[in-house]
């Protein structure tokens, strides 16, 4: 294929790699990106791959041979299981049009049933659903917060109503996520009138592809009658 790190490089303005997602800005590498190909189609994670508490098997992977590249921008196709294949632009908007019609073509080749192009503007595009992807380091403990608790700590008949709260908040995975409570590390919950109304987990760590300890992400939601009370807010700590 002949890939060019130093042609992608300079046109990697936020710092996510395909099938991994956002990284550590230190953790970006060609070395990373060529564990990432290596391991493409054959279905096994990298050791660092956050997807791995989910599943046995990697269900998304690069086209290695669909990779188009030059000096001015890097296309990396990707493919999943479910039949959803992602182009990845890594180069200035312009570059949408092509990303668009690689993604049809591709996604018509593989017998994809979506086609989807990803990119990564500094700001939110108006042309399209954006993901804000916000990087912070800890460099030491965080305070706890009053009202906020883990729900293996609530009483038995609070920690009951989270079956009803993740049936409420089903699409923000919260269903999932109760499917899988037993195998899963802390879910914080908040508690109003007797009942979980807030929600934010696993609160699980993983060490990343330099060996940083890394907080994976989380389902987070609050019941829609309590949505607006600052319970989803954060602060500066």
């Amino acid at each position: 294929m002949g890939f060019r790190w130093d042609w992608k490089f300079p046109r990697i303005s936020v710092p996510y790699l395909p099938t991994l997602g956002p990284l550590h800005p230190d953790a970006v590498s060609p070395e990373l990106l060529d564990e990432v190909f290596a391991v493409a189609g054959t279905g096994g994670f990298l050791p660092h791959d956050k997807d791995r508490r989910w599943s046995d098997r990697k269900d998304e992977w690069v086209l290695v041979d669909d990779v188009t590249q030059d000096r001015k921008r890097t296309l990396i196709p990707t493919i999943t299981g479910r039949g959803v294949l992602r182009v990845h632009l890594y180069g200035a908007p312009n570059h949408l049009l092509e990303a668009r019609e690689t993604a049809a073509k591709l996604a018509a080749l593989h017998g994809a049933a979506q086609a989807r192009v990803v990119w990564f503007p500094r700001e939110p595009a108006a042309v399209a659903a954006s993901r804000r992807i916000q990087l912070r380091t800890f460099d030491s403990p965080a305070p706890a917060v009053d009202g906020v608790e883990p729900l293996s700590e609530v009483p038995a008949v609070v920690a009951a109503t989270f079956a009803a709260f993740s049936e409420e908040l089903a699409e923000d995975g919260f269903a999932f996520l109760h499917s899988r409570l037993d195998s899963v590390g802390p879910v914080l919950v908040t508690v109003e009138d007797g009942r979980v109304v807030g929600a934010i987990g696993p609160m699980e760590t993983m060490p990343d592809p330099i060996g940083q300890i890394r907080l994976l992400p989380q389902y987070f939601g609050v019941r829609p009658g309590y949505r607006g009370l600052g319970l989803g807010c954060t602060s500066d700590l």
